[in-house]
């Protein structure tokens, strides 16, 4: 069993507001003290005021304190307790009431278990329970200091000593008094959880260390501070702890009391606002005038009718607007409503522009806005073309694939130009959210449509040209795959009710012509690929460079920079250094960068008070802008060993590329270098073994293979390459290690090969071509297969460069080396007298082939330049 009181886990008082003092005055419940443990209680050394050592029963209390001349109700219920309440009972003595230091522990065996500081208490009733425990009604007399134990069973008992108040005469005490009794006063009247009446029971009072003790029952004072408020025999001291603990709890009960003044002034404001607007429209009622939300509300509800809509988002802002009237204007919900409704009645339903059919004209307009880009511009006057005959036609949804600075975003602006479209773009690189894509639900604070709706609100129209850029470098993370959200925007098939997020109804997307850029194909989702129609733009020729700087990029730059005709002229011939010395792009970006640094040098002149023409030729050219940044032509000076030029396409266009390979004595099979990819790495250990498969025919003797390591390295290590395009590459440059022939300077090629030797079609020949044109080379090696890609080559390309298709690598080496090798003579076998094999005949063993056709005797063939 325990002790326990009414509410606690212990010995405890029940109902404190029953205990009566010396006049029957409710002392012990007037004041809930937390006192400031920070005042001196009974400094150590200093003697203690004892009257005498007695032996008492002990019952330790849990978590309550006894202060003298309370009266406070007890339940005991520990068998020691108990044991130690009958054993004073018996004898009519008083008992000792110490609190325990842990309140959960159940037996106590030690005086440290104990505070030092208790009360001796006079039993005043017992009563029995039915349960067993014990119900005992104590009233302190004097505090008390346990000196030590006498026993522990079956009950304690403990040597005390009897503590007096130190209460000096004087004036000090007197003020001390009465500051506390004022401030009970005023801690009652700000509001303390006390009767009204402790302020007169502290007031009749005149006992000084009776009114301190009277505080110590605050409800918020700990057990600690209550225990250091006991152990304080010095009665100034004890009223100056309290007077401290009363200034500290006044001030938080003002605090506490203005802080509800402003609640409830601010509540008096809302109600007070509230029937000021129910008068308000109760007099615009009488008045005949509309209530401002009511006209709101009306208003709204003409745009709605008037916007448009579909039946079905017709019926749902209706439905909107209707709730928003039923609901307080005060309410957040109306802004919420309000900006939906909004957004709602802002989308162009039913608003389209006019297409522009006339297709001469519209051939013009791209024409004047762009260069070149013929298949992009025929793609765009078919479609104009079948719109003028078939209204029903969806729009295409166009993937321009390409370099840098070759015109991507601004030929979508001049596509809008020749069809008399709006035009918005949309930039998809870095977007790693979903909701960018489709919006964010109404229940987030803030939530707005997606872009796609933004931008189709922006164009006010619902067929606009709609770019959307950089959809090769969309990003996905936790919140979502903003490509997955792409396809049902780019499906024909389905954008035509596309719903936002945001707005929860369907839109009609099919008369957008969505057009999409990229730099690279392969990052693209094949599922959202597969919905795009592909156009590549891979760069563009010297002469096209030359001419968009003339027609386009001059005159902008020019204009930009204050100039005119009357005060700069760019020669041909420096036009043609501009684009060969100091840019090695697929674009025109950094042309256009150039020829701005150009223009600026010439401002520069011009404000200084130059009045004559500046003629800028190659000399002007480059003082302007300083020493040559590129070499035109990346090729050999002279014939090689073991290198030989390749071209592959990077994210910038096309480009050449060096492949070296060199021979070491040594047993290590294969060495490849430059951060070469897997499919390189077997496209070179393919053209190894067709090499020593065919080492008779190309005069390699067998033991080269046994004692030499071959070391393939492609320049430029620090970029990762890949790809089987170099397949002809490698293996042209490793015959001629092993066989020492050189390679044509002049010569680049492409191809992939196999283990038979054919040569397979690659991608990006265009590119392919380009970057070999701008390299210089007069020759270009090029898969047979290949030849259906050539009409997409300029012709003035054409004119100025060999094309050799080949089918075989045989045809590569005959046209890259600058000889043919020198097959291997194999003598044929003799028997031990000296004699030819019989078996053999007479003729001379011939190599055989493993795997290979027999060699083709005609050339390769060349490619119709005309």
């Amino acid at each position: 069993m325990t002790d326990r009181p009414a509410d606690k886990a212990d010995e405890q008082q029940i109902d404190q507001s029953d205990r009566p003092s010396k006049g029957d005055q409710p002392l012990d419940s007037v004041i809930q003290p937390a006192l400031d443990t920070e005042h001196p209680v009974v400094a150590e050394g200093q003697p203690l005021h004892v009257q005498g050592i007695r032996e008492l029963p002990l019952v330790a209390l849990r978590e309550t304190v006894i202060f003298p001349e309370m009266i406070v109700p007890l339940q005991v219920g520990r068998e020691k307790s108990v044991a130690a309440l009958n054993a004073a009972v018996a004898a009519s003595g008083p008992i000792a009431l110490v609190t325990q230091r842990q309140a959960e522990r159940e037996e106590i065996e030690d005086p440290s278990e104990l505070y030092e500081v208790g009360t001796l208490a006079k039993i005043a009733q017992v009563v029995q329970l039915q349960d067993g425990t014990v119900r005992a009604i104590v009233q302190g007399q004097n505090r008390l200091r346990v000196v030590g134990f006498v026993q522990t069973s079956p009950y304690i008992i403990v040597k005390v000593e009897e503590l007096a108040d130190v209460a000096p005469e004087g004036i000090e005490i007197q003020a001390l008094m009465r500051t506390v009794q004022a401030q009970i006063e005023q801690y009652v009247a700000n509001g303390a959880p006390v009767p009204p009446e402790a302020a007169v029971a502290a007031r009749n009072i005149s006992e000084p260390g009776l009114l301190a003790d009277m505080v110590a029952y605050s409800p918020d004072l700990s057990t600690e501070q209550r225990m250091e408020l006991l152990k304080t025999t010095d009665v100034v001291e004890r009223l100056k702890i309290v007077s401290t603990f009363l200034g500290r709890q006044i001030e938080i009960l003002e605090l506490k009391g203005k802080i509800q003044s402003e609640v409830k002034s601010e509540m008096d404001k809302t109600q007070r606002e509230y029937i000021l607007r129910e008068q308000l429209k109760a007099i615009q009622r009488e008045l005949g005038e509309d209530d401002p939300q009511q006209a709101e509300i009306n208003e709204l509800r003409d745009k709605v009718e008037a916007a448009g809509m579909p039946d079905e988002v017709k019926a749902r802002a209706l439905k909107e607007v209707d709730r928003m009237s039923r609901i307080p204007s005060a309410s957040p919900e109306v802004g919420v409503i309000r900006t939906y409704v909004d957004w709602l009645v802002a989308l162009p339903w039913n608003v389209s522009t006019t297409d522009n059919l006339d297709i001469k004209s519209a051939a013009i307009i791209l024409d004047e806005d762009h260069y070149g880009l013929e298949k992009i511009k025929e793609r765009i006057l078919e479609y104009l073309a079948v719109r003028s005959l078939a209204d029903t036609l969806r729009s295409p949804i166009l993937a321009f694939v390409g370099p840098p600075g070759v015109g991507k975003t601004s030929l979508g602006k001049s596509i809008a130009r020749a069809m008399g479209r709006k035009f918005v773009r949309m930039s998809l690189g870095g977007i790693h959210d979903e909701a960018e894509i489709r919006g964010h639900r109404r229940t987030y604070i803030g939530a707005l449509p997606g872009r796609i709706v933004q931008n189709v609100k922006t164009a006010g129209s619902n067929n606009p040209v709609f770019m959307l850029d950089e959809v090769d470098k969309i990003g996905m993370d936790f919140r979502g795959d903003p490509s997955s959200a792409l396809l049902e925007v780019l499906d024909p098939e389905q954008n035509n009710t596309f719903q936002d997020n945001y707005l929860e109804v369907p839109f009609d997307l099919t008369k957008v012509l969505f057009i999409t850029t990229a730099n690279l194909l392969d990052p693209i989702p094949a599922p959202l690929r597969d919905r795009m129609e592909v156009i590549h733009l891979p760069g563009y020729t010297e002469t096209e460079k030359i001419e968009i700087g003339k027609r386009f990029l001059i005159p902008k730059q020019m204009k930009n920079h204050g100039l005119s005709a009357k005060t700069i002229e760019i020669t041909h011939e420096a036009m043609v250094e501009l684009v060969r010395s100091y840019t090695h792009e697929a674009g025109v970006r950094n042309l256009e960068r150039e020829i701005a640094n150009v223009m600026r040098k010439v401002a520069r002149a011009v404000a200084e008070g130059r009045k004559r023409k500046t003629i800028v030729d190659v000399k002007k050219l480059n003082d302007y802008l300083g020493p040559q940044r590129f070499e035109y032509g990346e090729l050999e000076t002279e014939d090689q060993i073991g290198s030989a030029t390749g071209l592959v396409v990077t994210e910038v266009g096309g480009d050449v590329i060096a492949i070296e390979v060199t021979l070491m004595e040594g047993k290590e099979d294969f060495i490849l270098t430059g951060q070469l990819g897997e499919v390189m790495r077997e496209s070179a250990r393919a053209g190894l073994s067709w090499i020593r498969a065919h080492a008779s025919q190309l005069g390699i003797k067998r033991q080269v293979f046994e004692t030499n390591t071959l070391h393939i390295h492609v320049p430029a290590g620090g970029i990762p390459k890949d790809g089987p395009s170099a397949g002809i590459t490698m293996t042209l440059a490793m015959v001629s290690a092993f066989t020492g022939i050189p390679i044509r300077k002049d010569v680049v090629m492409t191809g992939e090969i196999t283990l038979r030797g054919r040569v397979l079609p690659i991608g990006g020949l265009k590119s392919k071509i380009l970057a070999a044109h701008l390299s210089g080379a007069k020759m270009i090696i090029l898969p047979h297969k290949n030849e259906k890609d050539l009409r997409d080559i300029p012709e003035e390309i054409r004119k100025q460069m060999k094309l050799v298709l080949v089918d075989n690598i045989e045809q590569v080496l005959e046209t890259a080396l600058r000889r043919k090798p020198t097959p291997l003579v194999v003598e044929p076998v003799k028997t031990a007298d000296g004699g030819k094999d019989p078996d053999k005949g007479s003729e001379p063993e011939t190599p055989v082939r493993r795997h290979f056709p027999p060699p083709v005797d005609q050339p390769p063939a060349m490619a119709d330049t005309h």
